[in-house]
């Protein structure tokens, strides 16, 4: 009765959408850390901060799948679930001035990229923060301190549990809930706070998981504080997730170990790239490396 309709309907299906054109499927993104001031920046709405996010999400994404034309609004995600707004109090501080938890993140998470740093006999946790501060700005520089100055605090709101952490949950999961995605694409923090949304929400599934840049296996930092706890030192695939696939930069100081393979039951695949030693843990230079193109391109026209 409707041809043309029924044509239009019978291309989608088989996913021949002319190139350039938006996604024969749905997928959602799940931010990293220092996203709060996109939440002050659209007027304290969270849907605000998000829709802003998505389009600077698509661009990227744009410039990673190589199309020789410009960029022209396209849409590749559909929306980038947000939560900041559960975790921040207040502006980033440098570590000496963090809160005792915050500390206690950044002590644990510099030992790790230093394994030489011993903690001096009556130092206080004041003091070891400034001096493996001082050590993380000479031998890093001022990126690598500024990173932990979000990283940090954010991570340790989030993993002492209560409100912050289970309303970044649900905050998640609505969106995943809503927009039902073939992919889930989860960027630093966002990858741990999207492992634990579908191990809460068991009525969640996704086709594909793609982790950028995780902590998930951050010993003595993230990895031990997961809920589920993990199990005989492994976590496990959530059941609503098919396929599971990690992407790590080399130089990402987030992404400590940057293989999840043999600290998690499930993952299909760790993939290393190489994005830029100083700018090492960006959404952007993820997005807009390349690595992602032949695990999007069967869910892309």
């Amino acid at each position: 009765m409707y041809p043309l309709l029924n044509a239009f309907i019978g291309v989608r299906l088989a996913g021949a959408w002319p190139v350039g054109h938006s996604c024969c499927v749905t997928i959602v993104g799940v931010h990293g850390i220092g996203k709060y001031h996109y939440f002050e920046e659209a007027g304290r709405s969270p849907q605000g901060a998000a829709e802003v996010m998505r389009a600077k999400w698509n661009g990227y994404l744009h410039k990673g799948l190589g199309t020789k034309k410009a960029y022209a609004g396209e849409s590749y995600v559909a929306e980038v679930a947000y939560y900041a707004q559960h975790l921040r109090k207040g502006e980033p501080q440098p570590p000496k001035k963090m809160d005792p938890a915050s500390k206690m993140v950044f002590a644990d998470w510099t030992k790790q990229l230093n394994g030489r740093v011993a903690t001096v006999a009556g130092e206080s946790l004041t003091g070891l923060a400034h001096r493996m501060a001082e050590w993380l700005l000479g031998r890093l520089g001022e990126n690598a301190v500024r990173f932990a100055e979000d990283f940090c605090p954010e991570v340790a709101t989030y993993l002492a549990g209560g409100e912050p952490r289970t309303r970044s949950r649900n905050a998640v999961a609505e969106t995943i809930r809503r927009r039902k995605p073939s992919v889930v694409i989860a960027h630093s923090l966002g990858s741990v706070v999207t492992y634990e949304t579908f191990w809460a929400h068991p009525d969640l599934r996704t086709d594909l998981l793609i982790t950028l840049g995780s902590p998930l296996g951050m010993r003595n930092v993230v990895f031990e504080r997961l809920a589920p706890v993990p199990v005989n030192g492994k976590g496990s695939r959530p059941p609503g997730v098919k396929r599971w696939v990690n992407v790590a930069d080399k130089d990402d100081l987030a992404a400590i170990p940057p293989g999840l393979r043999p600290y998690f039951q499930g993952v299909d695949q760790d993939i290393s790239c190489n994005i830029d030693w100083l700018d090492f843990h960006t959404v952007r230079n993820y997005l807009g490396c390349g690595v992602l193109t032949d695990l999007l391109k069967p869910h892309l026209s």
